[in-house]
């Protein structure tokens, strides 16, 4: 007669195994094991009629094999959370990966969760200061809210991501957690260096699930994080920021899932599940009555394509839109923002202010101008425009070099020191530039300035 809890595998395609339960059939998303090596874990998926039950494998699948005999855990994964995890780096079993000893949590979370309810739940109308000049001006961040960062390779997300924690932990001293999706583990050893450099690494917290893990651990790595963030908002009543690097894996690992799982594709080749798989997510990551979860999400766009079906099923759900130019970064400048693809549900001149928002608009005029008058001049030349469109090119020469900044977690490779420019002060600078008060200043004396009255001390 067969043991409850015990079961064998009956067949392995990859990552997808099959195990047989005569008695005791275990429940969805519950880790099993070998009996002969408790380093495996497979995760219930799903179940067939008769006693079987298809599951994940989280480890290499090439430490299985037919007839091995398989432990039930009788629980699902859970992450150790508390104020312990700041200033470490977990994998999605809460196992400690940074070198620094184990973890000293006392208390452990499922990685599964679901949102809190509507009646629960708080919308803010608070701005979110950044610092840096071109995300306060153009694209303000919503407290609370979800902010995307959209970009091919190689055009600034991952900066722009390390300098909001940057600022956040040393000028608002708020708790971070940081999901690292699907991305290369060079990248997140560097990342957390740069951390611990800028004295930033203290106040955050670390789930790195990297591109050579299974689907299955790249696509929990952002229900873990999630957990932790709950954990502070809820039991600790904090301020959360959430980061994702990179949201984009996040949807790859389940499409991954879904081709192991052999289901038709929708659009562009996705799993049929592509919103659903976003949504339980993205609900988690909302304020409740406790604590605040403002979400920044770094998203890749394949081939510069934002039509791409992975990409526009995220967009619905961010209030602040970051998009990143590969042509801006090449013209040199950072961070690489298009400001006129770029957008914020923020801009009201109920909550942004009427002095900022009039700014905006007229800044948004010109830019817009710039854009046609730059093609002429790239052909006839700047003497070719009449009086006022070379007035609209200059102001808007001076307002986009502005907009560049040094980033502090940056300076050890750019050797410029970062700056913090407060959105009071950028909206006055502004103003000044479409005023005409720096119409006699070289463009190029705003490249990678801070604020006009630092400027003009140097």
């Amino acid at each position: 007669m067969a043991d409850e809890g015990t079961g064998a595998i009956t067949g392995i395609l990859g990552d997808l195994v099959e195990v047989s339960f005569a008695v005791g059939k275990p429940s969805r998303h519950e880790l099993l094991t070998l009996a002969d090596d408790n380093t495996v874990k497979l995760e219930v998926y799903g179940s067939s009629a008769q006693d079987t039950v298809y599951c994940l494998s989280f480890t290499d699948p090439t430490k299985l094999y037919r007839g091995a005999k398989v432990v039930r855990l009788y629980g699902g994964l859970q992450v150790p959370v508390g104020p312990e995890l700041l200033g470490r780096v977990i994998d999605v079993f809460g196992n400690p990966r940074d070198g620094k000893g184990e973890i000293g949590a006392t208390k452990t979370k499922s990685i599964y969760g679901s949102g809190p309810n509507l009646q629960s739940m708080v919308v803010s109308r608070e701005i979110l200061e950044t610092g840096i000049k071109v995300i306060d001006f153009f694209t303000p961040f919503l407290k609370g809210g979800k902010i995307g960062i959209f970009g091919g390779a190689g055009v600034g997300k991952t900066i722009i991501l390390t300098e909001l924690m940057h600022n956040i932990s040393i000028f608002h001293k708020g708790v971070n957690i940081f999901a690292g999706i699907g991305e290369r583990i060079r990248e997140a050893q560097e990342m957390v260096e740069n951390l611990e450099e800028n004295n930033v690494l203290a106040n955050v917290a670390l789930v790195i699930g990297q591109m050579n893990e299974r689907p299955g651990v790249r696509f929990r790595t952002g229900y873990a994080a999630a957990s932790l963030a709950e954990y502070f908002r809820d039991e600790e009543d904090r301020d959360v920021l959430f980061f994702v690097d990179n949201a984009y894996r996040f949807i790859q690992a389940g499409n991954e899932l879904s081709t192991l799982l052999n289901s038709i594709p929708s659009e562009d080749g996705y799993q049929p599940t592509l919103t659903s798989d976003i949504g339980v997510f993205q609900e988690r990551l909302v304020s409740s009555g406790h604590g605040s979860i403002t979400s920044v999400e770094a998203i890749y766009v394949p081939a510069d394509d934002f039509t791409d079906s992975g990409v526009q099923s995220l967009i619905p759900y961010f209030d602040s839109q970051v998009i990143l130019s590969r042509d801006v970064a090449e013209d040199g400048r950072r961070p690489a923002v298009d400001i006129l693809a770029s957008s914020s549900g923020l801009m009201n001149p109920g909550i942004i202010g009427k002095g900022h928002y009039s700014a905006y608009l007229e800044a948004i005029k010109i830019i817009s101008k710039y854009n046609f008058l730059d093609k002429i001049v790239s052909i006839a030349g700047e003497q070719e425009l009449s009086a006022d469109d070379r007035l609209i090119y200059r102001r808007s020469k001076l307002l986009l070099n502005y907009m560049t900044q040094s980033a502090f977690m940056a300076s050890n490779q750019t050797g410029n020191a970062g700056s913090y420019v407060k959105r009071a002060s950028t909206v006055g600078d502004v103003v000044d530039i479409l005023g005409g008060k720096l119409d006699e200043w070289d463009p190029a004396r705003l490249l990678y300035s801070a604020s006009l009255a630092e400027t003009s001390r140097n």
